[in-house]
């Protein structure tokens, strides 16, 4: 037994003695009443007091938290509001082992859950935490990115949640319910000024139309300067910001009561931003920096790395637009028959693009560049969703049966374009590359910049230059699940909750792929090995050493942007799944004050294609460095295997909830997607095992006015043993997976208390630890992070009707720099990139209400 094994086994038995204790003090303090009332939810004049009262939809019906056996933290519109936690990304303030991140665009957002997520910013890749705002689900994390505007509260589910949730959710689910229309006429405002010129402005309105209909309007509109400093060298770029803030969106909501029976609701909602992101700074500076400041007539790359500064160097713009809009109809009929059951129609349609630009190279110098526009780099999703589900009592089952079909097209345009340097920094970077493989001197390394035009046999300047890709991609998923979740009341203490769900999976992918300027000097390679070969000679290779490096010269001349042989490439794929995902779960409730549950559940995230060009070594995905196409994109399906033992713990008159959980869970054909420095690479990992505790607490404290919330993920995941054919997934085999810290954790305190005749104060105190880990897919010691605290605050002053406040808060108030994710210079061997966390912010907000 190694000593990692010792290590779970102590931890496992320390806790499973430490909840064994718990469980034995609750169940001495408090006994069970008579009757057995643990599925009634509590009546509404204890919502308003107490915590026990907090309503969630965790399985598609209303139950209070502590009946519901997930690991789930639910986060009420008030915290959210202290928090300042307008996004999703923002969430992981409140929720351990929760991480969000971006990359190149904020649109790229991933959201991990006990550190798992969709790794990499391939659109080919369905999340595998999924977001659902008001029931409809958004196709990536990055779709579901933008304001939330009034929110009732935000479910943050762990764990697979496909038997109800279904698409995108192997690691879990966020869940967003935002604020519906009421009968009351209310009216909201908000206006924000704060550090780097940030200003924003929101306003909702509520009314009733008549005694069965009521309206809710919301608008918002947000911008500020970039985050990031930029030095633009010789341009074109203009701006010397980078990572700003221009959105703006709209939800209006219309609700329909037209029978005591009959609950219609109506979402059309529109957002935009219009932004320069994202920008990264230089973490590592290697060897080739030297060529890119020669090239750049400068400083190309910043010459002491120092992320603190956050200062990019970046000669193109980083310009992305989106624009996000839909509308949705939810219609719930409380029909007459079968024991009053509930049946529930969710129709939507949605609209996401994202028209993106960026510097390939991140340095001043014009190496290659992703241009902005239309048709020329742009991603867009078109989705149509319904969902039908039955629910209903009996006297001692709950149960649900329900439909889902989801039809989403996916379209991306992607292209490179190579600037004026691309071919002398090529030409430099790879001979100095080969002399350095002989003895010093032996290679002739005068006007380097020269080199792979001799090898092509052309005219300096004229190889490697222009539109090098133009690839279109057409992707059509079709989604057909049925499903069920049922609750079994054995006896008044005993639930038993069984879920299934069957799911066909359709993909069909059309690539048209194309090389603008022919793939010259890939071409002359290819064709005329002798020529790289008296090249080589040329600079006094020695003989023998020759046909060895001829294959590796024509690979550089052939990397995937400037490979010919994709040039005019056709192709079509299609593939189809059928797979059964469930969960099983037992809940005991010992007494009022604790609930205990054993869970196990299968999830299922769907496989799909690599949206990039793709070449190996022998033309399969499974390959080796090559040049050859890949015609085959396609990777499987990923799978969990989940076991939770937790208890679910209510104290203190309703007012303390202590929650905890034991998990253990395995993937197989895990979804990587990796950046190595030319293409992203996506592999099905054989096996990824992870297991851990998750803590969660909320407390209304015996001093008036005074509550704490907070909780903590503790995580012990490694890769399986398998060794993987990339030589940049070497140190994958039995390690520790990226974004996976051993520790996590949250706490915030709130404070309220009134003072002279109507006045009220408020005071927010929130900090969110990460522990030591890797921010990159291949796990390079250079990408690692350490441990960190981000700590926020906010302080309010404002009448006690809440007609108005006024609130000073402050974000990363030790301005915290942090690395989010790491990554290798594109084609700069030996440096390192990283996309930073933002840095600390304040400011002041008013709100007013009517």
């Amino acid at each position: 037994m190694n000593g990692n094994t010792i290590h779970r086994n102590v931890l496992a038995a320390a806790v499973a003695c430490a909840l064994a204790g718990f469980a034995t003090s609750a169940l001495a303090a408090t006994p069970m009443q008579d009757g057995g009332n643990q599925g009634e939810a509590p009546a509404d004049n204890e919502r308003a007091t107490t915590l026990d009262g907090l309503i969630v939809t965790a399985q598609k019906r209303e139950e209070a938290l502590q009946d519901v056996p997930i690991t789930m933290s639910v986060l009420p519109e008030q915290l959210l509001q202290d928090a300042g936690a307008r996004d999703i990304k923002e969430l992981q303030h409140l929720v351990s082992g929760m991480s969000v991140t971006s990359t190149a665009s904020e649109s790229q957002t991933t959201v991990r859950l006990r550190g798992v997520g969709t790794v990499g910013d391939n659109p080919g890749l369905e999340s595998s935490v999924g977001v659902v705002i008001d029931g409809v689900y958004r196709p990536r994390n990055g779709v579901g990115f933008g304001d939330l505007g009034p929110v009732e509260r935000v479910e943050v589910l762990k764990g697979p949640q496909g038997t109800v949730f279904g698409k995108n959710t192997s690691a879990g689910l966020v869940n967003v319910v935002t604020r519906a229309p009421s009968y009351t006429q209310s009216a909201e405002a908000e206006f924000t000024a704060g550090n780097y010129g940030l200003f924003g402005v929101s306003a909702s309105y509520n009314d009733a139309l008549s005694e069965t209909a009521a309206f809710s309007l919301y608008g918002v509109k947000r911008w500020r300067d970039g985050f990031l400093d930029v030095e633009t060298g010789a341009g074109p770029r203009t701006s010397r910001e980078d990572n700003d803030l221009d959105f703006h969106g709209l939800r209006g909501q219309l609700l329909l009561e037209p029978t005591d029976g009959l609950r219609i609701r109506m979402i059309a909602d529109f957002a935009s931003r219009d932004e320069e992101c994202c920008a990264a700074v230089t973490t590592t500076r290697g060897p080739t920096a030297a060529i890119v400041d020669a090239l750049a007539g400068g400083a190309g790359v910043i010459p002491v790395p120092d992320p603190e500064r956050r200062l990019a160097y970046s000669n193109d713009g980083s310009r992305q637009s989106v624009v996000d809009k839909g509308v949705s109809v939810q219609v719930d009929w409380d029909m007459p028959w079968m024991g009053d059951a509930t049946l529930t129609s969710i129709t939507a349609m949605r609209e996401w693009t994202n028209l993106n630009s960026g510097d390939l190279d991140f340095t001043t110098a014009p190496i290659w560049v992703r241009p902005y526009g239309e048709g020329l780099n742009d991603v867009g999703f078109e989705t149509f969703s319904q969902e039908l589900r039955l629910t209903g009592s009996s006297e001692r089952v709950d149960w649900m049966v329900g439909a889902f079909y989801a039809d989403e097209d996916l379209v991306r345009n992607d292209s490179i374009t190579m600037g004026g340097a691309y071919e002398s920094y090529l030409s430099i970077a790879l001979l100095n590359n080969i002399a350095n493989a002989f003895p010093a001197g032996l290679v002739d390394t005068s006007n380097p910049f020269l080199f792979l035009s001799q090898a092509a046999g052309r005219p300096f300047g004229s190889t490697f230059v222009g539109g090098g890709s133009h690839d279109h991609f057409e992707q059509n998923a079709r989604s057909t699940a049925l499903f069920t979740n049922n609750v079994w009341r054995a006896t008044d203490a005993l639930d038993i909750t069984l879920g299934a769900r069957y799911t066909d999976e359709s993909k069909t992918l059309r690539s048209q792929l194309s090389n603008p300027n022919g793939g010259i000097g890939c071409l002359n390679g290819l064709a005329n090995p002798a020529q790289v070969g008296a090249a080589l000679a040329g600079r006094g290779v020695p003989g023998p050493y020759i046909a060895g490096l001829v294959p590796t010269v024509i690979g550089y001349m052939c990397l995937p942007w400037s490979n010919v042989m994709h040039n005019g490439r056709d192709t079509w794929q299609e593939r189809d799944e059928k797979e059964w995902s469930g969960s099983l779960r037992a809940s005991y409730r010992w007494s009022d004050a604790l609930m205990t549950y054993a869970s196990a559940a299968r999830g299922y995230k769907a496989g799909g294609f690599n949206l990039d060009r793709v070449q190996s070594s022998n033309g399969l995905s499974s390959g080796d460095a090559g040049i050859t196409p890949v015609v085959d994109t396609a990777f499987p399906g990923e799978f969990v295997d989940s076991y939770e033992l937790g208890l679910k713990s209510t104290l203190a008159g309703g007012n303390l909830l202590l929650n905890a959980a034991l998990f253990q869970q395995t993937f197989t054909d895990f979804q990587l997607n990796s950046f190595l420095g030319t293409s992203y690479v996506v592999r099905s990992i054989p096996e990824l095992r992870s297991q851990g505790l998750d803590l969660d607490l909320m407390w209304q404290t015996p001093v008036d006015g005074l509550s704490l919330q907070g909780g903590a993920t503790y995580l012990d995941a490694e890769f399986g043993s398998e060794l993987l054919p990339d030589a940049d997934l070497v140190l994958l085999p039995g390690a520790t997976p990226g974004f996976m810290p051993r520790w996590q954790a949250n706490a915030s305190m709130t404070y309220e208390w009134d003072f002279a005749d109507s006045m009220l104060g408020r005071v927010y105190l929130g900090a969110r630890y990460t522990g030591d880990h890797n921010t990159g897919s291949d796990l390079d010691p250079q990408k690692f992070q350490e441990a960190y605290t981000v700590v926020d605050a906010r302080v309010v002053l404002g009448s006690r009707n809440r007609r108005w406040a006024v609130e000073l808060w402050g974000r990363n108030l030790t301005d915290e720099t942090y690395s989010q994710v790491g990554f290798d210079a594109p084609i700069q061997t030996g440096s390192w990139n990283a996309f930073l966390g933002a840095p600390r912010t304040w400011g002041l907000t008013l709100r007013v209400m009517y």
